[in-house]
């Protein structure tokens, strides 16, 4: 069972800390996915406001034939693109650095630059592009639920993610960086 989908039984049965326990998990995930949607960092940080402000306040009936995160992106995706039309802004994406424990310096400075490079290669990319490799590979969501976010059938979000892949690949490659994509 999802655990997402319990805590939002448990706040539609009246348990308000389940919704906080809700905002820590998903909170920073739909913020960095709203950010690989939206280019500018203020808009996806008011869409995830109001996602959970969304959420809290209509009540939504979650129907669990998708996951719970699954369900809750696709509001905020919903949430951000709306947001972004009426401001009329353009799309971009932003990717966060991690530091793994026992990490030498040498690692640090290599995921730095494959960090960069990778950014500045989705940055170039069709916002479809990012969207869909941001969901895939940073919230390692399947295709099916990749698919029900970006609105698209299972087989075309395949082909949408083959054609990310060779793309981002390209332009690694145009940037001179050498890297695999898996």
């Amino acid at each position: 069972m999802d655990n997402g989908a319990e805590r939002w039984r448990s706040y539609l049965s009246g348990d308000d800390n389940a919704l906080r326990d809700i905002i820590n998990e998903y909170g920073m995930p739909l913020r960095m996915f709203l950010r690989s949607v939206i280019s500018d960092p203020d808009i996806a940080e008011e869409a995830t406001v109001e996602t959970f402000v969304k959420i809290a306040v209509k009540k939504p009936k979650y129907n669990g034939k998708a996951s719970f995160k699954t369900w809750l992106f696709t509001i905020g995706r919903n949430t951000a693109v709306d947001m972004a039309r009426s401001r009329k802004t353009r799309e971009a994406v932003s990717l966060d650095d991690t530091v793994q424990p026992g990490d030498s310096a040498e690692d640090l400075y290599f995921r730095s630059e494959q960090s960069l490079a990778l950014h500045s290669a989705m940055e170039k990319l069709k916002p479809e592009y990012r969207a869909v490799l941001f969901l895939r590979y940073f919230e390692n969501l399947q295709v099916k639920e990749t698919a029900k976010i970006i609105k698209k059938s299972e087989n075309n979000t395949k082909v949408l993610l083959h054609r990310a892949r060779e793309a981002l690949r390209s332009q690694l490659e145009k940037d001179g960086f050498d890297y695999e994509i898996q």
